[in-house]
């Protein structure tokens, strides 16, 4: 009888052997000081699904680094033979679904090696916290942002320019004046706002107080948008950038709101307009008041107020709508407590 038992005891033995302790259901402390084991299951059960069984493998992998932190930690500083009973007494010797799910969402486990990564590549700091403070600051900032938009080939006009126009003015303005796209002169010179449009735009900056120096001038898209890209030497080429384009190049006008940090922005026209606000309403529905602006690639450091009001091109073709204009432009006036300077 005993050499049967002993027999049965030595199958069942090699048995375990030949099983993956996580096969076995986990049992309470009382049963592991006991020794015994019970295998597991060998048919699924509802309860056994695919979801909880990446939930358990993902435990494994913690558990697993759980008991390479004991040992590391243990083999660093050896602990007395009572403490050590202590802590192998208090060290987890399997790892179910439900204390995986205790230990990876309570944080009492490490954080497996994917979670970590994953943790590394998130921004640990509010983007806000990080933008550049002074002039020289800011203006390393936007030299970084125009060296990127000179080497951009992102949308078919990077391939049709002639000059990349990423912007130009003071780094620390409080306000911006924003349009739609570069054009002739504009290709040309690799400035902004120069051409004719760009004369009148200087006259209206110059009527709030202001001069362009103090102000930074730039457009949604920042090279030439042409009706035939095949000849870009041809005046009256120019078109207003479509919604891929806008869509492809406004996080470059975004960076560099979100560099300079404006009190105010001036959108020039309704493409600018709708591409900032957000808002599909005509441009006679959005200018007389002011928005809030809200960026979608960057987060602003302070709240920045937007106009709408007349692109100069526009004035120049209706001069009838240079009075709504100049009411736009008092608007910011009154904000910015800027004076109409004597004539």
């Amino acid at each position: 009888m005993k050499d049967g038992v002993r027999e049965l005891a030595e199958q069942f033995k090699a048995f375990l052997q030949t099983r993956e302790e996580d096969e076995l259901t986990p049992l309470s402390s009382a049963q592991e000081g006991a020794g015994q084991t019970v295998p597991a299951a060998q048919t699924p059960t509802p309860e056994n699904t695919p979801q909880d069984h990446l939930t358990i493998e993902f435990a494994r992998a913690a558990h697993k680094e759980t008991e390479e932190h004991f040992a590391g930690q243990t083999a660093q500083a050896p602990a007395p033979e009572h403490q050590a009973d202590a802590a192998a007494q208090n060290t987890p010797q399997h790892f179910s679904a439900e204390t995986a799910s205790a230990d990876l969402f309570g944080q009492s486990a490490p954080a497996s090696a994917a979670a970590r990564t994953e943790a590394a590549r998130q921004p640990q700091t509010d983007p806000a916290q990080e933008a550049p403070v002074t002039p020289q600051e800011k203006q390393a900032a936007l030299d970084k942002i125009a060296e990127e938009i000179k080497a951009c080939r992102r949308c078919p006009l990077g391939a049709t320019r002639i000059h990349a126009v990423p912007g130009e003015g003071n780094p620390a303005a409080e306000l911006m004046f924003i349009g739609e796209g570069p054009g002739f002169d504009e290709d040309h010179s690799g400035r902004p706002f120069v051409g004719r449009a760009g004369q009148l735009l200087d006259k209206m900056i110059a009527a709030m107080g202001l001069k362009r120096e103090q102000v930074f001038i730039g457009n949604i898209a920042k090279c030439h948008p042409m009706v035939n890209p095949e000849n870009p030497e041809a005046r009256g080429n120019d078109r207003a950038p479509n919604a891929g384009e806008i869509a492809v190049c406004r996080k470059y006008i975004e960076r560099q709101i979100a560099a300079i940090s404006p009190k105010y922005v001036v959108a020039l026209g309704g493409v600018a307009a709708k591409a900032l606000i957000s808002d599909t309403k005509s441009l006679g529905a959005l200018r007389g008041r002011f928005h809030l602006l809200h960026l979608d690639s960057v987060q602003l450091q302070t709240p920045v107020k937007i106009l709408a009001t007349y692109h100069p091109a526009a004035l120049l073709r209706n001069p009838n709508w240079k009075k709504d204009a100049w009411a736009d432009l008092q608007m910011v006036m009154a904000e910015m407590g800027l004076k109409r300077p004597h004539a």
